[in-house]
């Protein structure tokens, strides 16, 4: 029986990404700038810049819920543009910083600060202006500062939810809640920074404690993986992570407790109704009474538990 002629098939295998992701990698070329996401960055710098600079320009600020709001634009504008130059500049693998992580780190705290910002301003300073051209500036930055929000939900929404691409551990879910963990123990700080909120009494000390120390080590997870560095841990990193989770989960736990016991419970020498503050009036413009942060750092609590939670169950 002759033989038959043999044919060879070459087969190749494509990645393909969803129509229009394949655009969004910036390359070291100033073209990188008309791409969706070099598009995208853009508008995060204009929009974050001109909140910060119409709320600097006519001075429309005070105080510590001021500051937050200048430094919530600030540091958006800041990380974004050092995003948008390296990646410009094509400098990603000289920096000893994982380039997988770095930037969505950047664009999900930049969602937080900005949406803090969109609320915290209006709330303590537009409501208290009169109607003139101040406060159409301050209306006009509060626009910016929505407008940079979304431009910087919808960045971490595309890496998020990218398929085909590798992404680093910041883009998971549980890499993400360690963002919002870290911020939301910063609100928690704001309204905090009067000492006579928590030295009346240790278990409140104690509180302050707990905040501190899940803090540290939350922001202590995402240097690790910022810098690469998860391999100096002395056990396996998951346990490590499961470990931390839970003992935030733990310690959030007695706070939760612990903190509106002593905070609106007259037994504890608690305040239990706002009117019965006297600091809570409207001559207090530009700030946030007593009664009122210590209900804030209560529901805050409620919330980083929840999210410490969630962690510890996406972990385990």
């Amino acid at each position: 029986m002759a033989d038959m002629p043999a044919t060879v098939t070459h087969t190749t295998f494509t990645k393909s990404l969803s129509p229009g992701l394949d655009s969004l990698i910036i390359v070291a070329s100033p073209r990188a700038l008309i791409k969706p996401l070099g598009l995208l960055r853009l508008l995060q710098l204009s929009s974050t810049g001109m909140a910060f600079l119409l709320v600097v320009y006519m001075g429309a600020w005070m105080g510590p819920m001021g500051s937050w709001c200048l430094f919530s634009w600030c540091f958006s504008f800041a990380m974004t543009l050092i995003v948008l130059a390296v990646e410009l500049a094509g400098l990603q693998r000289r920096l000893p910083l994982s380039w997988q992580d770095f930037p969505i780190t950047c664009a999900c705290y930049a969602v937080l600060f900005c949406l803090s910002s969109s609320v915290i301003y209006p709330i303590t300073y537009v409501r208290f202006m009169s109607h003139d051209h101040v406060r159409n500036y301050a209306v006009c930055a509060i626009i910016f500062s929505c407008i940079s929000c979304v431009s910087y939900a919808t960045e971490v929404t595309w890496t998020h939810s990218r398929p085909g691409d590798i992404a680093g551990y910041m883009a998971s879910t549980t890499g993400m809640l360690k963002v919002f963990e870290s911020f939301v123990a910063c609100i928690i700080f704001l309204f905090l920074n009067n000492p006579q909120l928590y030295r009346q009494e240790p278990a409140l000390e104690w509180c302050l404690a707990v905040y501190i120390i899940c803090f540290i080590l939350t922001v202590v997870v995402i240097l690790l993986y910022l810098g690469k560095c998860t391999s100096i841990l002395p056990i396996p990193v998951p346990t490590f992570l499961t470990g931390m989770s839970f003992l935030c989960v733990l310690l959030y736990t007695t706070v939760i407790v612990l903190w509106p016991l002593y905070k609106f419970n007259e037994g504890f020498h608690g305040v239990p109704h706002r009117d019965m503050d006297s600091s809570c009036n409207y001559k207090h413009a530009h700030s946030v009474c007593a009664w009122d942060r210590q209900l804030a750092v209560t529901f805050l609590t409620g919330v980083n538990l929840l999210a410490y939670t969630a962690d510890f169950m996406n972990s385990s």
